[in-house]
């Protein structure tokens, strides 16, 4: 609460958006807590040819997005499924576990989509390195990690814009943001990238 955070000689937020959000509240104070990840994990030298097998579920050559996180409702992870219909030849991976991947399995049932479950240590950062585009619906973060792992993995990235996205993606250069729910902008995102790929 706001009495709680004024108590405290000095507030930290995980984003300018939630920043701005606790100074609109009356939080006085209040820091930005920078984040980052390490580049010798996280990096594009870990791409390797057989995980990209591994990820587009045997077609290598073909654009692979990746999405990885929490398989949950808020992370609207089911409205890619628009871009692997509109943008042809497109396949996605999915790297994660949680309580929504059985209904996730069932919505992606006939596309070009591999579930990957839990993946971590090199095996992650493999994944990462071996994609070519991040894509990040979700709905709500505080900061939105992930992109940065992405980042220094190589990847361009297409999110949408919630905890620190706006903070660190700079469209055109490092990939394109979209509104909460912008399929359309989602889409356009990712043949943007792909685009300037060619």
């Amino acid at each position: 609460t706001r009495a709680n955070f004024n108590a405290a000689d000095y507030a930290l937020a995980p984003s300018r958006l939630v920043q701005q959000d606790m100074l609109d509240h009356g939080v006085r104070n209040v820091g930005l807590w920078r984040r980052g990840v390490n580049a010798d994990q996280f990096h594009p030298h870990y791409s390797t040819p057989e995980m990209r097998y591994r990820l587009s579920g045997g077609h290598p050559d073909a654009p692979i997005l990746l999405f990885v996180g929490r398989l949950s409702g808020e992370k609207q992870i089911g409205s890619i499924r628009a871009v692997l219909e509109r943008v042809p030849g497109t396949r996605l991976a999915i790297v994660g576990d949680g309580p929504a991947r059985a209904e996730l399995e069932q919505h992606f049932a006939g596309t070009p989509t591999t579930f990957m479950g839990y993946l971590r240590g090199e095996e992650l950062w493999s994944a990462f390195a071996s994609a070519d585009i991040f894509v990040f619906p979700s709905a709500l973060e505080t900061f939105g990690l992930v992109l940065v792992e992405a980042m220094a993995a190589g990847l361009p990235v297409v999110t949408s814009r919630v905890g620190g996205a706006d903070d660190i993606v700079q469209p055109g250069v490092n990939g394109y943001t979209f509104n909460v729910g912008d399929v359309r902008g989602m889409i356009d995102g990712v043949r943007a990238v792909l685009s300037e790929k060619r």
